[in-house]
């Protein structure tokens, strides 16, 4: 993959980085850092220019964000609300009022994490989902997803260019911090879900 992502950029220029972006956002396995890294060292010896390479960037973050809002869009409080009500939402001990209360989190305090998020890997594409179900306002959407992405896809760029050619280096250790991030936000996933059923057994035990 690494292969086909540097021939992309080597042979379309910004195009290739936008694309690139755009698609590693809708698709989280497609490594940001791959993009932004060889992006900043191919300034060194192209025409690219290194403000060229993040705005091409910021582009594509915000054009893959915008898809996934909508994709979370169909995917409204609505629907969700019609699926807890059914087998899954038993299975699951959820209920319309939990998405009430979830939709209410995100419009009251959650709209922050959206820029928060563009600096988590994977997360900061599937962050997007949320934002699009909870009908987030578009213009909070589009401000907070470019100032995140400004700022990760800046540092990446400029990274790639301090190190030149040795950019490949540099991998393991966004891949390790990936890694570490992943962990970090199971265990504390796990413990949301977790502490939830535990509130919920002991409700249904005073009841």
């Amino acid at each position: 993959m690494q292969e086909m992502i540097l021939s992309i950029m080597e042979q379309f220029g910004y195009f290739g980085v936008f694309f690139l972006i755009a698609i590693e956002n809708i698709f989280p396995p497609i490594p940001s850092e791959v993009i932004l890294l060889f992006g900043g060292f191919m300034t060194t010896f192209t025409r690219l220019s290194i403000v060229g390479v993040i705005i091409a960037s910021t582009l594509g973050s915000l054009v893959g964000a915008i898809a996934l809002y909508y994709i979370g869009k169909i995917l409204n409080k609505e629907r969700l609300k019609k699926i807890v009500s059914g087998k899954i939402g038993k299975i699951l001990h959820l209920k319309e009022s939990d998405i009430e209360k979830a939709d209410y989190w995100f419009d009251t305090k959650g709209n922050k994490t959206v820029f928060f998020c563009r600096f988590i890997p994977i997360v900061r594409s599937l962050i997007s989902i949320p934002a699009g179900m909870s009908e987030m306002v578009m213009s909070k959407f589009i401000i907070y997803t470019i100032s995140g992405s400004l700022i990760w896809n800046s540092i990446l760029t400029i990274i790639g260019v301090k190190v030149g050619d040795n950019w490949e280096s540099i991998l393991g250790v966004f891949d390790k911090f990936s890694h570490d991030v992943l962990i970090i936000l199971i265990i504390i996933f796990a413990l949301i879900i977790g502490i939830f059923y535990y509130k919920r057994l002991n409700k249904k035990h005073k009841a």
